[in-house]
């Protein structure tokens, strides 16, 4: 039995779809046009089909947009989470945490752990089902984080940016208190905090318990504030462990016999 032959798309048909601003349904008609004649696909099923193709291809498209704009690594996703034999955590806070019921309870998460155990990578992963919701995320390295504000001051925008952070629906926090926090730094943390407390989730990740971040904050009272409030509604998940990142170093590829 030869092969169905390709079916041929129209000029007018590439036209129309294109003034709906449907063009990228070309990327699969041809193939979905096969296989409704191999099937008898009536018409109804045949355009339901192709529409649900457009709306995954949109639903894909607009969560990686939606990444991007977040700060999110594409490679950082839970299907690539390496849960090797070296690290330990609580499963039920993880599987509590994947859910994102805290973010929808407005609650928020702690990840801590020495370096290399995959917080980041965690965060981020979690980052990435929230953008699938078509939630509100934004993800930066702390350092990074309160250097723009700090910088945003000198244009008049720190207000705006304050506000654009205190309406995310996520905020991730990296590699928190790895550097001590000078004044502005530590105000702008207590605002974010205090502004998001019951009504928006931050995740932090940090290399240093909560305990040790009061010494790293420039005002006692501000940081005591901000660290009560803040763990009085938080998850806290502990990754303990190795460095996968040991297990990331080049081994030789060849070998070579000295001679005596």
């Amino acid at each position: 039995m030869s092969p169905t032959p390709a079916p041929t798309i129209t000029a007018e048909l590439r036209q129309v779809l294109g003034r709906l601003k449907l063009g990228r349904m070309l990327d699969t008609l041809p193939e979905r046009l096969v296989l409704a004649k191999q099937t008898n696909l009536g018409h109804a099923a045949f355009l339901e089909l192709v529409l649900a193709d457009e709306i995954d291809r949109r639903d894909r498209t607009g969560t990686a947009r939606r990444a991007r704009a977040a700060g999110l690594d594409p490679a950082m996703t839970i299907h690539t989470w390496d849960d090797h034999d070296n690290i330990t955590y609580d499963r039920d806070t993880f599987a509590e945490l994947v859910t994102l019921a805290f973010v929808e309870a407005s609650h928020s998460a702690l990840i801590l752990g020495p370096v290399g155990v995959g917080k980041t990578h965690l965060a981020h992963a979690l980052g990435h089902i929230a953008c699938r919701r078509r939630m509100r995320v934004h993800a930066d390295r702390s350092d990074r984080l309160f250097k723009r504000l700090k910088a945003a001051r000198l244009d008049n925008s720190h207000t705006h940016e304050i506000r654009r952070l205190i309406a995310t629906d996520l905020l991730i926090i990296d590699d928190f208190a790895l550097h001590a926090l000078d004044a502005t730094a530590t105000g702008d943390f207590y605002e974010l905090i205090v502004e998001r407390h019951t009504r928006a989730s931050t995740l932090i990740t940090s290399n240093r318990e909560p305990i040790e971040w009061l010494g790293q904050l420039a005002d006692p009272l501000l940081a005591q504030s901000a660290l009560d409030r803040l763990q009085s509604s938080a998850y806290e998940l502990v990754i303990e462990g190795e460095s996968y990142r040991r297990r990331q170093k080049p081994t030789l590829t060849t070998t070579t016999t000295t001679q005596p």
